[in-house]
């Protein structure tokens, strides 16, 4: 197969610059690497960027994600999406190839996430290097495939036949929040959308670039409510996406973790829930408050 790569990024050059760095040492070098910046101030110096390609594009992960998109074109017959702060065993993307090889009908997988920054204040590269080395990957005769609803962003892999007509929906502005759930879900309309041990790799949770609390908090209730409405995510989902985020930020705004703004968010999920009972469900709404 013929496999590409694409990074969208803002803000955080260190971070693309080392995961094309890790890239260039695969077991299986990827046969394209599409870096999408904003601007050329994100994007690794010419010495770092090596045999990556790299383009410009309007801000945002959803038109970041499609301009790469648009630049790989035909050429790749597996896309492969990495967040510039995940960090890929080194053998992920030769496992990748012989997993999709393995099972023709799939038209999507996520890997497994060994640790997650997100869920804390983030994780640092040596984090990252010791859990992989503690990790023993599964031999092929062990490999899972577990069909899910939708895929995890920071590490999904698509079959491009399955993905030749969609594109990330631009109208999930800046950081995108639930746009690997929307694409995931309408790639899954190709085939199943699996999360598989054939590979794996650490997500750092990175908390630099990303939106400020009241914007985030803002998407947080208007993101899933625009899907469910545009029927690429579940009634369920929807709500439990909205309730149990707009249940942490409201009890966690007592004892606030200091690398999170708990009481942005509250403010932002109540200016949301304010704007759907005005019947104004815009996600770009983020874009003026």
């Amino acid at each position: 197969m013929n496999v590409a790569v694409i990074i969208a990024s803002r803000g955080r050059r260190e971070f693309v610059r080392e995961l094309n760095r890790r890239l260039g040492r695969q077991t299986r070098p990827p046969d394209r690497i599409c870096i999408s910046v904003s601007s050329p101030e994100d994007a690794p110096g010419r010495d770092d960027a090596g045999a990556a390609e790299v383009v410009l594009s309007p801000l945002g992960l959803c038109a970041q994600r499609n301009t790469g998109l648009n630049h790989i074109g035909d050429s790749a017959d597996l896309i492969v999406f990495f967040d510039d702060d995940f960090v890929p065993a080194d053998n992920h993307l030769e496992r990748l190839e012989a997993f999709f090889l393995k099972n023709p009908d799939i038209a999507g997988a996520t890997g497994l996430v060994l640790r997650d920054g997100v869920t804390g204040p983030g994780l640092t590269y040596e984090d990252a290097d010791r859990a992989i080395a503690a990790h023993r990957p599964s031999p092929p005769e062990a490999w899972s495939r577990k069909t899910r609803s939708s895929l995890y962003g920071c590490n999904m892999s698509f079959r491009r036949r399955a993905i030749e007509s969609l594109r990330f929906d631009e109208d999930l502005p800046l950081y995108g929040w639930l746009e690997d759930v929307d694409f995931s879900s309408q790639a899954g309309r190709w085939g199943p959308i699996v999360e598989t041990n054939a590979v794996a790799g650490v997500h750092l949770g990175v908390k630099g670039g990303r939106l400020s609390g009241l914007r985030f908090g803002y998407s947080q209730i208007v993101n899933p409510v625009y899907l469910r409405r545009k029927g690429t995510i579940g009634l369920k989902q929807a709500a439990d996406n909205v309730g149990g985020n707009f249940i942490a930020n409201h009890l966690r705004a007592l004892a606030p973790e200091p690398h999170i703004d708990r009481w942005g968010r509250v403010k932002g999920n109540w200016l949301a829930i304010r704007d759907i009972a005005r019947g104004k469900i815009d996600p770009k709404a983020i874009l003026s408050i």
